[in-house]
């Protein structure tokens, strides 16, 4: 019996030691599953205020291409986003990190440096963690849109003029100055531009935003 009760004596540490491992793999789970959320948290704020951002950028250009709606040389600059757009798509950048618990570093709101037209923005998370996590994403605008110029109106033919020709107010029509545009094409689909009955293309017509890869 004293041999039973000293083998239980030895068995007790080792218990311990295995409930106390245990427990410190726990808590490492535990905070190595925190760490994951807070910087997943992070990385969807970072989405969500890029895709703002551009997509912000996109109204803009649509708003400053009607502006100019009958002037098709301005156009380009607008459909191909060569335009500024202002700060208000880092502010709306701004908004959407706020609604995912996050707030934008200094100068994490910023144009791309390449060739490709969107926004890179870097954030930072505000939630009530032990620490805090920074994720950046980037979004960017592709442009759907192609046209060309109006056909130019072709030259009537040669006629004998009228030896009692009628006045402006004695019938006939006035010519019409302003031509309907046509060949625009975005996403494969043609838009007649016409001054007097516009149907314009909206914002998601014009440029696609996404993510970059």
């Amino acid at each position: 019996m004293v041999a039973g009760r000293g083998d239980g004596g030895q068995a007790f540490p080792v218990y311990i030691a295995v409930i106390a491992g245990l427990l410190f793999l726990a808590f490492a789970y535990f905070l190595v599953g925190q760490a994951a959320l807070t910087r997943n948290s992070a990385q969807t704020a970072a989405d969500a205020a890029a895709l703002a951002a551009a997509q912000d950028a996109r109204e803009q250009l649509r708003n400053g291409w009607i502006e100019v709606i009958l002037d098709p040389r301005q156009w380009d600059r607008f459909l191909q986003g060569r335009t500024d757009t202002g700060d208000s798509p880092c502010q709306q950048a701004e908004v959407f990190a706020a609604r995912n618990e996050a707030v934008v570093t200094d100068r994490g709101c910023v144009p791309l440096a390449t060739e490709d037209l969107g926004f890179r923005v870097t954030v930072r998370t505000t939630g009530r963690e032990a620490r805090h996590a920074t994720a950046s994403a980037e979004a960017v605008l592709e442009p759907r849109c192609t046209f060309g110029p109006p056909e130019p109106t072709p030259e009537p033919p040669e006629t004998t003029p009228d030896p009692t020709p009628t006045g402006p107010d004695e019938g006939g029509e006035e010519p019409d100055d302003e031509e309907p545009v046509v060949d625009l094409v975005c996403g494969g689909e043609s838009w007649v531009i016409d001054p007097e009955t516009p149907r314009l293309p909206s914002a998601a017509d014009l440029f696609r935003v996404r993510l970059s890869d």
